[in-house]
């Protein structure tokens, strides 16, 4: 099969390339290579023969014609989006812009192309849109969000995702375009951009900072491996229901408090400092519009397509901080390009 995949140089992207491309499929990465993308975090297939990589903006709708006519996919994997909370507070029109327009530009591109195809490879076209669980605004103390839970999106960030779904079922039910749609719970891992939490405190401590922790750090959150999230989006690509959405959680809800104080714990054993690293903890601000607890119920992936994941959250947790020792200098390019975990998404006047 020959993937289309939207923002594969980005964290959860570049996964789900590198793991495509180890299955045997061919891949064309689609890229506006924003600051939180990389291209060294797929180095590792650019030699591949069914690897291609294009620099286009999704909202470029010749561009991605060209893509379209140049490259002819199977299938449309669509991960490309912004989606850092805080960011979407100091500027939330380009979250508008590259979410909602972005996801409607290549719905269109995607049902003018596969209106044309011959009827063999009209009837296996997939197109695959990648939200989060964010959509589903907060839980409180207890409960899940499963695939029929209300809409409730409380952030820009989150409100974004939430419209480019609806885009997508609606060019569904409205035009027939083959789709399937997951949302997704908390990811991390290798390769995860130092703005989201984990790799915040993993690379602030490396260097001596302060950890900040937003609120009280009560927060909870389900933790998926992105390896596990990749192994999922694929084989919902693959053997999905049509129109139908799945949610993809790891099974592993802790407050931020808890996972922070962990992290902390490996990292006094694999880069001990003077003092423990847990006590460079500081309660900060918390966000607007935090979200308290987010927890997956996957039994739907489970029960129809026999996914469960694999990574414990400890062990999980443990090779993360490990990756991040060992390849501080990743870290340090991504500084060199300007990057200083700067604290964002305060409302100003």
């Amino acid at each position: 099969m020959k993937i289309l995949i939207t923002g594969g140089a980005g964290f959860i992207g570049s996964a789900v390339v590198r793991r495509a491309i180890a299955d045997g499929h061919q891949v064309v990465n689609v890229d506006v290579l924003t600051y939180s993308a990389n291209l060294e975090n797929v180095a590792g297939v650019e030699g591949d023969p069914g690897y291609a990589f294009e620099q286009v903006n999704i909202c470029d709708r010749p561009a991605i014609e060209a893509v379209f006519a140049k490259h002819q996919p199977d299938a449309v994997m669509h991960l490309a989006a912004e989606s850092h909370n805080d960011r979407a507070i100091e500027g939330p029109l380009d979250f508008v812009q590259s979410n909602v327009m972005g996801t409607a530009v290549l719905l269109e591109v995607s049902r003018a192309y596969w209106s044309k195809l011959e009827v063999a490879r009209k009837d296996a076209f997939r197109f695959h849109h990648v939200s989060t669980d964010e959509v589903f605004g907060a839980l409180g103390e207890d409960g899940d969000f499963t695939e029929d839970t209300p809409y409730d999106p409380n952030s820009p960030y989150s409100a974004s995702k939430a419209a480019a779904d609806h885009l997508v079922r609606a060019w569904h039910r409205t035009f027939g375009l083959p789709m399937v749609l997951t949302n997704c719970s908390n990811n991390y891992g290798p390769y995860q951009f130092p703005e989201k939490l984990i790799p915040t405190v993993i690379t602030r401590a490396l260097e001596g900072k302060s950890i900040p922790v937003y609120g009280d750090g009560r927060q909870v959150r389900d933790w998926l491996h992105v390896d596990d999230h990749a192994d999922a989006l694929l084989l919902v690509l693959s053997k999905g229901r049509l129109g139908e959405t799945y949610c993809i959680g790891g099974d592993a809800t802790k407050r931020n408090l808890e996972v922070i104080n962990i992290i902390c714990a490996h990292l006094d054993r694999m880069a001990p400092a003077n003092t423990p690293h847990a006590d460079k903890i500081a309660f900060v601000t918390d966000r607007p519009g935090h979200d308290f607890r987010y927890s997956i119920d996957a039994s739907k992936l489970a029960d129809e397509l026999g996914w469960t994941p694999r990574m414990p959250l400890g062990e999980g947790l443990e090779d993360t901080v490990r990756w991040y020792v060992d390849n501080y200098s990743w870290v340090e390019r991504i500084r060199e390009r300007g990057f200083q975990s700067e604290r964002l998404g305060l409302v100003k006047a």
